[in-house]
């Protein structure tokens, strides 16, 4: 439950290497400086010591390291979210876990460090391969824990699985997608929880 986003769009060559891992980090702390969107490739390799040409040997594009960023961050919200299941000894329970988590994880990166939210930002509304593989993921996870409380008794099981799925996903994104959530901090926790509440009620057999 608990596997990282692997997403290698853009990325060149051997998929770890010492290298890739220095380029990543220290753009990582300068995205966190000036922002992503202000950001060059040329503006990067100046302030990290290395040729732009040496950067475009890993990366084909500065979206390619955007990605590469996104990728741990998003990973980070799977890895809190498997440990929560873990945790959690019923499908109502996680289910509540699953979407409590992916919330307050994704509100603490808007908080810590503002400039690499809004590369989870330009993720969702440029519909990066990071974001998408994120979405994917958590759906993946939805729609085990709908089955396991299906044949456990505590879910009805008329609906198709795929319709449920889809609606929760839709009805979640206000709180969930980075581009929806910075506009809604202010209804945290609560709006989400009586969601939530709202859902688990519809899943009720």
């Amino acid at each position: 439950m608990t596997d990282t986003l692997t997403v290698a769009a853009g990325q060149r060559g051997p998929a770890e290497t010492e290298k890739r891992d220095a380029i990543i980090d220290a753009a990582k702390e300068h995205f966190s400086r000036y922002g992503y969107g202000k950001t060059t490739v040329s503006d990067l390799a100046k302030a990290i010591g290395f040729s732009k040409g040496y950067i475009y040997k890993f990366f084909e594009s500065k979206q390619a390291i955007g990605e590469a960023i996104c990728t741990g961050c998003l990973g980070v919200i799977i890895d809190a979210v498997g440990i929560a299941l873990a945790e959690s000894s019923t499908p109502t329970e996680k289910f509540r876990r699953l979407f409590k988590t992916i919330i307050e994880q994704s509100a603490e990166l808007f908080f810590d460090d503002r400039k690499l939210y809004d590369i989870a930002a330009a993720s969702t509304m440029e519909n990066w391969a990071s974001s998408r593989a994120y979405c994917e993921r958590v759906e993946v996870i939805l729609q085990s824990i709908i089955l396991e409380g299906r044949e456990s008794g505590e879910f009805e099981r008329k609906t198709p699985i795929d319709e449920v799925c889809r609606g929760i996903m839709l009805v979640m994104q206000p709180f969930m997608n980075p581009m929806m959530l910075q506009h809604n901090l202010d209804l945290l926790p609560e709006a989400p929880n009586e969601v939530t509440n709202l859902v688990l009620r519809s899943l009720a057999p």
